[in-house]
């Protein structure tokens, strides 16, 4: 009688090794990605997409909790975030393809649809872009089944030379091998996992080099930025304007400090030789900008405040520079706007829109900036070189695009990407007062003290701000000099803490005479009211 005996089943891969071969796949994935987006289509990154695409589905209450968590830093946490569930994700395709490389295939092929699933939904990316997620998902899957195999070569080359796991139990991870020796199995296994890595370093690397927001141009092109920038100047700022000594903000924040609050992941990568703005919609007279053109209507520069409407009261997403550029009124009535015209519909390179109202930007007192210098300066890539927009009054979702590519004169029946997300229409900037010194919970001199901080009301201008100790009587607050109504004022004020526990507040009233409401409101749906306070400790 023939001795039948069962199918024995291929022993599963150490679990580190089968873990490893779905790391270095991830990683090949990115890597390819990368490559491939930077020569068709820089936003196409398959990890890029997919976090733009996460940062549009988040809830609201779960942005506004980043940013107040992580600050200017959110998108670094969101980054890292993704990459721990890449890493984990990696490492469950590669355990659960012990026996075989089916199950890890079938997960990174699903990974590698979610890519493209993202690139597809973007609006800033083209129909070549789709290529980046493609080529990453083959990559990955071919990486993850030609390691998995090199693997396994290397494991059978162990159990015909004699290794043997501990106890011959199938499954187990532990093993001891005769001889020490590697053979070439492992040797093919060990040199393919080195190639791989280095493979997908060098490949992250060179298209990093395209997708991580270098912006730029020929040098003529950066000399006609330099031409432009040589406008008029900003009123001096006079001595007096800012109270530094005594703990407030210098009153031009520098370029490096200035305030960061964005939906971009990595900042889009402009080229100034092939910058087109386009002026459209309800106008007479449709425009096609390149830098050029623009920079022949008369240039100015003025000193502006800028404030995100995600400040808490109290917060740090306020500065003040000097920009310079051509006036928003200048260019829409070269275009000629048509009655009815009521938001300008402003479109980043990057996808993002915002909608500003129309008369807000006519207002030749307002005056409404397309900005292409800060503080002397061409734009950083950050702050949206080469061309922004700069509203004073206006909270920066409705009025500050960066990276400006389009301008459709439109009406308010088409929402911008944060009114769809249930912000408020128009965003006028609300009177606002904050204390920098001192800080909150810090340990000051028993006796006279110095309060100092800022206040705004961009285009009213601050009258007054007053300071009060422990909800006693109110005191006014020396003002510093003012430069003009659509900048910060700095404040400062003595006041006497006896030993132990205080808590400071201020208020400001407007040039309209309107006080600051002591109303606390959250920053959404159009920004936060307040009085800021604070608690110290006089010792």
């Amino acid at each position: 009688m023939e001795d039948v005996r069962p199918e024995r089943l291929p022993r599963p891969l150490p679990a580190t090794v089968a873990a490893l071969c779905g790391v270095l796949a991830a990683a090949a994935a990115i890597g390819s990605g990368q490559l491939v987006a930077a020569l068709v289509e820089p936003r196409s990154a398959p990890l890029l997409a997919v976090g733009n695409t996460a940062i549009d589905l988040t809830p609201e209450p779960v942005k506004q909790f980043a940013i107040r968590a992580f600050g200017e830093s959110d998108k670094t946490a969101l980054l890292a975030g993704m990459g721990v569930v890449l890493l984990v994700f990696a490492v469950l395709a590669g355990l659960v393809s012990r026996r075989g490389p089916r199950p890890g295939s079938v997960l990174v092929a699903a990974f590698g649809i979610v890519g493209i699933a993202a690139v597809l939904a973007r609006p800033d990316v083209g129909v070549l872009g789709v290529l980046a997620p493609v080529v990453a998902t083959a990559a990955g899957v071919w990486v993850f089944r030609w390691l998995h195999g090199a693997a396994a070569d290397a494991d059978a080359e162990r159990d015909a030379s004699g290794g043997a796991r501990s106890g011959d139990e199938p499954g187990s991870d532990r093993e001891t091998e005769s001889g020490g020796e590697r053979g070439p199995g492992r040797r093919r296994f060990l040199v393919s996992s080195v190639a791989v890595a280095a493979g997908a370093g060098v490949a992250g690397g060179l298209g990093s080099l395209t997708t991580g927001g270098r912006s730029g141009g020929s040098p003529a092109a950066q000399q006609a930025v330099g031409r432009a920038l040589n406008a008029p100047p900003a009123q001096p700022v006079p001595a007096g304007a800012d109270f530094r000594a005594d703990g407030t903000p210098t009153f031009i924040t520098p370029n490096r400090d200035f305030y960061r609050v964005d939906t971009a992941l990595s900042v889009p990568s402009v080229d100034l030789d092939s910058w087109r703005l386009r002026v459209h919609g309800m106008v007479d007279r449709e425009l096609d900008l390149g830098f050029a053109d623009l920079a022949r209507f008369p240039r100015v520069t003025r000193t502006i405040t800028m404030t995100c409407v995600s400040n808490e009261v109290g917060g740090p997403y306020i500065s003040t520079a000097e920009f310079t550029g051509v006036p928003i009124r200048d260019v829409l009535l070269a275009a000629g706007v048509r009655p009815g015209a009521e938001q300008v519909f402003s479109t980043s390179a990057d996808g993002f829109t915002a909608g500003t109202p129309t008369d807000a930007l006519l207002e030749a007192e307002r005056g409404a900036l397309l900005a292409f210098g800060m503080n002397g300066e061409p734009l950083p890539a950050q702050h949206g070189y080469p061309v922004r927009m700069v509203t004073p009054g206006l909270y920066g979702y409705v009025s500050a695009t960066k990276w400006l590519t389009d301008l459709e004169l439109t009406t308010f029946a088409k929402p911008a990407y944060w009114i769809e997300r249930g912000w408020g229409q128009r965003g006028p900037i609300k009177l606002q007062s904050r204390i920098d010194r001192p800080s909150g919970f810090a340990k000051v001199p028993a006796g006279r003290n110095a309060v100092a901080g800022i206040a705004w009301a961009q285009t009213i201008g601050i009258d007054a701000v007053e300071v009060r100790v422990d909800g006693g009587p109110w005191q006014p607050a020396q003002l510093s000099t003012e430069v003009n109504d659509q900048t910060w004022r700095m404040w400062r004020a003595d006041v006497d803490l006896a030993p132990g526990g205080h808590t400071v507040e201020c208020r400001a009233t407007d040039r309209n005479g309107q006080v600051q409401t002591p109303r606390r409101a959250s920053v959404l749906p159009d920004g936060a009211t307040g009085w800021h306070s604070v608690f110290c400790t006089a010792n």
